[in-house]
């Protein structure tokens, strides 16, 4: 049975979905070790969503509810947010709801500014994890790897990737009130990942051409170099943020990288060139912070400075424009037809090991038969091609009945019922993790 314990912007505070971001790559680790009854873990965490899927041991007695109390047990035991904390705060998906639920994910559906582009990419990662630790299995393959296909659909049929915004583009777009000549403007970016890359990307469409970038983690000469933008060292990080009229953080820290520390400093200190003010900030009389950290890479006491402001997720979510709905009610169809045919296809993978248990076990006696009519004299085979039709005959029925009973997620009585009629056993085969080129 598959479980989504999902805690997103539409559930839980912002702060909450914070402290759930800052350590959760031991999270899947921990729940499949926790309990042999959890076959396969998946956690999907960005700055909008912390999400366990999970695959459970389908004949355990009341597996959704052990399966919710492993992942609130893991989540305390690896973020240290208790599960009375989490209570009200999550929401729980399980069987058929829980394909349908990833795939609007995966394509956007569910973000803060629909359609957005990121989370895609979210979710390829999230179970490349998965396979790096160990820690996901065959439905869990099959389901985010469906995800991805869906999220493809949903981009190239539908007009929703256009009429959503990415979060970059969406804060750029709130600056643009402050901002009367992007190409005057001394960016720097803190930050060096993907969101980096995306957040460069767009600084230049908008036209802004003076953009240096620092790494705490020291990756800065290398992305200067590749992007054909100016390094900041550590020593100079103080003095260029404090000359900077827009700054933006885009970092997985787990701590503040800026605070007012790296924004205020003695007059006469010289950044890049120029004095600092006796203000204390650089000689930009406003400067614009945009934290797109999670968990936030600001400290807020900078929105207090004066000369500063400050634009966060929690803020740029309240801006978040309305749904297009044909768009969005587009999307969903391509989500729910995706879903849907998720499930009837994992319908009759359940079912098969039965199908060919009693395939094997007809054509078993089927054989037996035809060498029986052979001894007796079948020389023409008249015999052996009437008892080949009458099996097929035979098996048509039961091989449709199963089909319609495993899309009716009664797989397990037909299992059953060979049991009972014939005292067949169906094992289980072995079941091949799919190539992960097959989510690029």
């Amino acid at each position: 049975m598959l479980l989504c314990v999902t805690a997103s912007h539409k559930t839980a505070s912002f702060e909450l979905l914070e402290r759930l971001s800052r350590t959760p790559d031991d999270v899947a680790s921990t729940l499949v070790d926790m309990t042999p009854c959890v076959q396969g873990a998946v956690v999907l965490a960005t700055c909008n969503r912390f999400e366990a899927y999970v695959e459970m041991d389908e004949p355990v007695t009341a597996a959704g509810a052990i399966g919710v109390e492993a992942v609130l047990e893991a989540v305390e035991a690896t973020t240290g947010v208790a599960a009375a904390e989490f209570e009200g705060a999550y929401a729980v998906h399980s069987g058929r709801r829980v394909a349908e639920h990833l795939f609007s994910v995966a394509s956007g559906l569910e973000s803060v500014v629909s359609g957005e582009g990121e989370i895609a990419g979210q979710v390829r990662r999230a179970l490349k994890s998965a396979r790096k630790d160990g820690t996901t299995s065959p439905e869990l393959e099959r389901l985010f790897q469906r995800a991805s296909q869906a999220q493809r659909k949903v981009k190239n049929v539908t007009a929703l990737g256009r009429a959503g915004r990415s979060l970059v583009r969406l804060a750029l777009e709130l600056a643009d009130s402050r901002i009367a000549d992007w190409s005057a403007e001394r960016v720097l970016l803190v930050g060096t990942g993907a969101y980096a890359a995306v957040t460069l990307a767009t600084l230049r469409e908008r036209g802004a051409v003076d953009i240096s970038v620092y790494s705490p983690s020291g990756r800065a000469e290398v992305f200067a170099a590749k992007h054909g933008i100016r390094p900041v060292s550590a020593a100079e990080y103080a003095r260029t943020a404090a000359h900077s009229s827009l700054l933006i953080t885009c970092t997985t820290a787990t701590e503040p990288v800026l605070g007012p520390e790296h924004l205020q400093h003695p007059v006469g200190v010289v950044a890049a060139g120029c004095p600092v003010s006796a203000t204390g900030t650089g000689s930009h009389s406003q400067q614009l912070v945009v934290d797109l950290g999670m968990p936030r890479n600001v400290d807020p006491a900078v929105g207090a400075l004066d000369g500063v402001a400050l634009l966060d997720l929690e803020t740029i979510r309240l801006h978040a424009p309305l749904e297009e709905l044909q768009a969005t009610d587009a999307a969903r169809s391509v989500v729910r037809e995706a879903a849907d045919t998720f499930h009837v296809v994992g319908a009759r993978q359940s079912v098969t090991p039965s199908v060919v248990a009693l395939r094997t076990h007809m054509f078993s006696l089927l054989e037996s038969e035809i060498a029986r009519a052979r001894a007796r004299g079948d020389e023409d085979g008249r015999v052996e091609q009437a008892l080949r039709h009458l099996t097929g005959v035979l098996l048509h029925t039961p091989t449709t009945r199963a089909h319609e009973l495993a899309a009716a997620g009664r797989a397990d009585d037909f299992a059953a019922a060979l049991g009972a009629l014939y005292g067949i056993d169906p094992v289980e085969p072995a079941a091949e993790q799919g190539p992960e080129s097959s989510i690029a």
